[in-house]
């Protein structure tokens, strides 16, 4: 049997820890909390993990550390860093893994304290000895240069942007968890302090601690750890480059790959896909994925969220839980996004549950537009 194993593994225990400021806890206890939680959710225990994915900020041996950490000895692990996106990959790892038979329960976990801890990003990347004489501001400027060429090339312009910020506040309005949740508008957005050209300050994802983690096992053993899991229909990714400078075309990135692989895979068109949950670290990364993922065509970005659109009641329900921009952005906020479309799927959102989901697609980014991956899961009506 060849090709990804669709519907054949699927998502038991979703969970977060810490969200916002969590003083007092390094980045590895935050991801063990969020562990704890996630396999609590399924009814397993750490020794019952036999492989282990995570990706640490500052630990570059995080699967060893982890794995003492939790006291357990995995089968498999993987240290995958390709930044934001390195969750996503893990995902399609761990459903492979899972189908060989090579091991039963898989937790991909990751935790960030970053904001209590250092009060900003923490880079874990130089620029290239081609930008650094430069000085760019890493990562904003390297996305700069992407808005900025899609404002060129296709007359997008900062208000289109800025309705991706409003649409994630308002989505963050009604997610308890989420971090920013006080009113805002278009104007303060567009008229927010600049920090590299075309984008300001409320064009960037926030600064937050977090943590979270999912289980996964084969689909036959999903039942009996929860009453609603997801099913992995697809994981595909794909990468194109390490530095902006090397990007092929600063308008169309990765996902136009990934996701048309994660289609294929799952047997579904972007028309089919009920909520969508984007890696939106600065609001061009949302245009351009919704134009390489197919839910519009490429440079119509900005004209398809205007209005709203991609609020709560429009057309399409996008980063549901907030985002990067809304809902806490903890260093790489891929895993976030598959645990938002778990919850999606089992109906556990509250007031901001997008009624009858039953497909979310989950996209991860991660470098400057240079790692890209996608997943799309589903109810068991969809398998």
């Amino acid at each position: 049997m060849h090709g990804f194993p669709r519907g054949r593994t699927a998502i038991v225990g979703a969970a977060t820890f810490g969200i916002g400021k969590a003083p007092g806890f390094d980045a590895i206890d935050l991801a063990a909390h969020a562990s704890l939680r996630a396999l609590a959710e399924a009814g397993l225990a750490p020794r019952d993990v036999d492989a282990l994915f995570i990706a640490q900020p500052q630990d570059t041996l995080a699967t060893l550390s982890f794995a003492e950490y939790l006291g357990i000895t995995p089968k498999i692990s993987d240290n995958n860093r390709s930044g934001g996106s390195a969750f996503l990959l893990h995902l399609e790892h761990a459903a492979l893994v899972l189908d060989a038979g090579l091991a039963d329960v898989a937790l991909i976990a990751y935790g960030s304290n970053q904001a209590s801890a250092a009060g900003k990003l923490q880079q874990t990347s130089r620029p290239s000895v081609w930008e650094a004489p430069y000085k760019p501001l890493r990562p904003i400027s390297s996305y700069a240069l992407a808005a900025a060429r899609h404002m060129h090339q296709y007359g997008t312009t900062k208000r289109q942007l800025a309705e991706v910020a409003v649409a994630a506040r308002r989505w963050a309005q009604l997610n308890p968890e989420a971090v920013a949740r006080e009113p805002l508008d278009l104007d303060t957005v567009v008229n927010a302090r600049l920090v590299s050209d075309p984008l300001g300050v409320r064009d960037c994802c926030l600064v937050t601690d977090g943590a979270a983690a999912v289980v996964l096992v084969r689909a036959e053993r999903a039942r009996d750890h929860h009453a609603r899991p997801a099913y992995l229909l697809a994981a595909a990714s794909a990468v194109t480059h390490a530095d902006i400078a090397a990007m092929p075309d600063l308008t169309v990135t990765g996902a136009k790959l990934s996701g048309a692989r994660a289609y294929a895979q799952a047997g579904v068109k972007p028309s089919d896909i009920d909520v969508v949950q984007v890696y939106d670290a600065f609001t061009i990364n949302t245009l351009l994925f919704l134009e390489d993922l197919g839910f519009c065509a490429k440079g119509e970005g900005g004209a398809f969220v205007e209005g709203g659109r991609i609020a709560p009641g429009g057309v399409l329900p996008v980063n549901t839980s907030g985002g990067g921009l809304s809902y806490c952005h903890p260093g790489m906020f891929g895993l976030f996004t598959v645990v938002e479309s778990v919850r999606q799927l089992r109906g556990e959102c509250g007031e901001r549950q997008v009624r009858g989901a039953q497909l979310a697609l989950a996209h991860g980014n991660g470098g400057v537009l240079s790692s890209q991956a996608t997943a799309i899961l589903g109810t068991e009506d969809r398998l």
